[in-house]
């Protein structure tokens, strides 16, 4: 591990990023699991090029690592910087780490006297935000929140099928309290929630636009497999007025969900929807032969909860609509929904203004993909994001984040701590 007092922020950066990516690379890309081995080899790495720099590093009852200048160690109130340090298998270096690093980078120029923190500032770096790890999502911070439901608290493993509570164990955590779902830290404490991520979608890039100040976290409402059941038939012999086609059924609910999602776009609402799994059984179904079944999933996401309630009633009376003119039936199956978390308005305002004084100009956006920062909103937080421009989307090998975009969002982050008071 090299490291040299007089390394640049950006070269410090740039030098961690790389240590943590050599720490944990896979046959593509980087894995590091959620409550793993590898996970806490992560942690530790932090925490040594932390103590080098003189920070304060605790460890807390989730085993999840605290930063902080060592004058803030006791401070009775403090704004917290904060992300995940796990990754997706296979994934890339930036979901979740930027988050983390941007908090030490915040630190790590105010220790060496570059930038000002008026306020306490504390940098929490979390385990187990992921979930392709045990099926379900933030939960570190879903456990420091105390707001881990039961169903988690039990979920098993993909790879060794034991449950989370298991794999806590093993790493010491005390589990009574997370299954009781009482809070393992003193949100009282906390003035205020801030995590910097990298943007997920092309919008930034698009716009060419370094950085942005998040409004929201999108909620959604998702069915993993919707079954649209119709009858077979044979493609030459069976005319159009008989057919019962799950297909072409199919396609005019998609067609119908797309040309709603314009209009309300249009009408200045937000919404996004997807279907992203679509299939008749090849092992059933031919190219001579009218389908009886396709599945498919739905994903449909909204800031703003009466636009998401709005919709599942527009499903329910469009799939009804369709299915009594096709001669079908539509099976949702199991839905699983997010509430939507909106940003802290005055939050929201504060970054805006320090984003202008960095770049010029403030640019601000919803976020689709769902983030920790969700979490401590709807814990009664007051929460706020920093998106930063990232090629080629994330939760793959190809992240392709720019130091120098990196950078001006944690010069965001330092201009709107050093105007806090």
């Amino acid at each position: 591990m090299k490291h040299h007092r007089s390394d640049t922020l950006a070269e410090l950066a740039a030098d961690m990023f790389d240590d943590i990516r050599a720490l944990s690379r896979d046959c593509a890309g980087v894995s590091r699991p959620a409550f793993s081995e590898k996970e806490s080899e992560t942690l530790a790495y932090l925490s040594k090029r932390a103590e080098a720099e003189g920070l304060c590093v605790t460890e807390d009852a989730g085993r999840n690592l605290v930063f902080c200048l060592p004058e803030h160690a006791d401070a009775p109130h403090f704004t917290v910087i904060g992300s995940h340090v796990d990754s997706v298998p296979m994934g890339g270096n930036y979901d979740g780490l930027a988050g983390v690093l941007a908090g030490l980078i915040v630190l790590i120029a105010a220790k060496r006297g570059q930038r000002a923190l008026p306020r306490a500032v504390k940098v929490l770096a979390m385990r187990g935000e992921e979930s392709a790890w045990f099926g379900a999502c933030y939960l570190g911070s879903k456990m420091l929140t105390g707001s881990l439901p039961e169903t988690e608290y039990n979920a098993v493993h993909k790879g060794d099928g034991k449950p989370l509570w298991a794999h806590l164990e093993a790493l010491d955590i005390d589990t009574a309290p997370i299954k009781a779902r009482q809070p393992i830290c003193d949100l009282r404490q906390i003035d205020a929630y801030i995590e910097l991520h990298i943007e997920q979608g092309p919008l930034l890039v698009e716009r060419n636009i370094p950085a942005a100040v998040v409004t929201g976290i999108r909620g959604n409402f998702r069915y993993r497999e919707v079954h649209c059941i119709g009858q077979a038939g044979h493609s030459g012999a069976v005319p159009r007025a008989y057919r019962h086609d799950p297909v072409l059924a199919f396609a005019e609910l998609m067609h119908r969900l797309d040309t709603t999602w314009q209009h309300l776009l249009n009408t200045g609402q937000d919404l996004v929807l997807t279907s992203g799994i679509v299939a008749t059984d090849a092992t059933r179904h031919a190219i001579s032969r009218i389908p009886d079944e396709i599945a498919f999933s739905l994903d449909i996401r909204s800031q703003d909860a009466e636009t998401l309630e709005r919709m599942r009633d527009y499903l329910a009376s469009e799939m009804a609509d369709i299915a009594r003119a096709r001669g079908v039936r539509f099976d949702l199956g199991t839905q699983s929904a997010v509430d939507p978390a909106l940003m802290d308005p005055d939050l929201v305002a504060d970054l805006e203004e320090a984003m202008a004084q960095v770049t010029g100009e403030a640019f601000s956006m919803a976020s689709g993909g769902g983030h920790d920062a969700a979490v401590f909103a709807q814990a009664g937080v007051p929460s706020g994001m920093v998106f930063v421009r990232n090629r080629n989307g994330s939760h793959n090998p190809d992240e392709a984040m720019e130091i120098a975009d990196f950078m001006v969002g944690v010069d965001i982050l330092s201009t709107y701590m050093e105007a806090s008071t």
